[in-house]
């Protein structure tokens, strides 16, 4: 069937999609894109001569159009659209109606190819490849930030300020946590360096000190750095972790006791905490895959640890107001006890079941707290 100049438009539009990064950073092992036009045969001219005499008026003066001369029996010599022959970015572009955009991706790559010292890596040229069509999206104002920010990045590799501190125009805040991925990519790329160098937010925990006590400064509700959480002085009796922020807003006050919010799978961080790590915790999370995924991983730091309601009694006594897992956890957990893989099996035989915390009446869970003391 002859091909039409909006079917061959979209052909040309597919490759360009498929292969501007490349292109833009100088690769066009793909090129040249020959597109048949599949011209009519002489039956089918002679089927529908008005059909063939249309056909081919559709491809008059469009560019990059080869066309042949046939001579046929019954119609004489006709000269017919043969195919359509792109030999460079520009002309598969031009056919797809992408010009514009790719002299704006051209460009962008180009200069950005050229701030970095040659010679270049292959890896940067791969990045700036893969980052075309964000480049090519950008405001010129932000392409002009981009730019700044990774010269001066490359020149303060390991400055480890905060990003409101960065002395770039125009680029705040809001700015890089948009294009972060981005910048971080190319920065990467150029430069062989892991990260961008700047100092992260601090990695807080939230604390409840239960115990006045053990309250610094009677503060009984605090959210602080890991590191600053390591360096206090205490001796707590037990320890609770949860998962869920409203238990540990819940727990009344009790002799000896602190509560930490675990954070989900962020609760490896306090491992780091050496009041919490010599003594243990009693952990309570969510009754289902990733409840026992984020329990692996804290013992999987060396932090001896019971389970609070987290067995299969629990399962059973609540299983009315059990939900469905749509996501459960994969991997081995291999620092689960029997008894514990026995209930994560049970979950997955049961139809991929949970029993998130906040199901649980307060009093039972009270009750079962204060007896896993350790």
């Amino acid at each position: 069937m002859p091909v039409t100049p909006a079917w061959a438009a979209a052909l040309a539009l597919k490759k360009y999609n498929r292969h501007v990064g490349s292109w833009a950073v100088g690769d066009d092992a793909s090129l040249p894109f020959a597109i048949p036009l599949h011209p009519p045969t002489e039956a089918q001219a002679l089927a529908s001569v008005s059909a063939a005499v249309d056909w081919a008026k559709s491809w008059e003066g469009t560019a990059d159009v080869l066309w042949t001369e046939r001579r046929w029996a019954s119609l004489g010599q006709q000269r017919i659209p043969d195919r359509v022959q792109l030999d460079t970015p520009v002309a598969v572009a031009a056919f797809a109606g992408k010009t514009t955009h790719w002299q704006r991706a051209f460009s962008r790559a180009t200069s950005l190819l050229d701030s970095v010292p040659l010679p270049h890596t292959d890896r940067f040229a791969t990045a700036v490849a893969r980052s075309v069509e964000e480049l090519a999206a950008l405001a010129p104002e932000d392409f002009t930030r981009l730019f700044g920010v990774l010269e001066w990045l490359r020149v303060h590799p390991a400055s480890g300020l905060y990003i409101r501190q960065l002395p770039i125009r125009g680029v705040d805040t809001k700015w890089v946590q948009k294009y972060r991925p981005l910048v971080t990519r190319l920065h990467e790329a150029a430069t062989g360096e892991s990260g961008l160098g700047l100092a992260d937010k601090p990695d807080l925990v939230r604390v409840r000190f239960l115990d006045p006590a053990l309250a610094p400064g009677g503060l009984a509700d605090l959210a602080a750095p890991v590191t600053e959480l390591a360096a206090m002085d205490l001796s707590p009796e037990v320890v609770y972790v949860f998962e869920n922020l409203e238990s540990v807003l819940a727990m009344p006050p009790l002799p000896g006791a602190v509560v930490v919010h675990g954070s989900g799978y962020a609760v490896d961080r306090l491992a780091r905490i050496p009041w919490i790590r010599d003594l243990g915790v009693v952990y309570w999370g969510d009754l289902d895959s990733h409840g026992f995924g984020i329990l692996n991983r804290l013992r999987a730091q060396g932090i001896a640890l019971s389970a609070a309601l987290m067995d299969l009694d629990t399962l059973e006594k609540f299983k009315d107001l059990w939900g469905h897992e749509p996501k459960p956890a994969v991997g081995t957990m291999q620092h689960l006890l029997p008894e514990e893989l026995a209930v994560v099996e049970q979950l997955a035989t049961r139809g991929n079941v949970r029993l998130e915390q906040e199901r649980i009446d307060w009093t039972t869970a009270m009750t079962v707290l204060i007896s896993t003391r350790r």
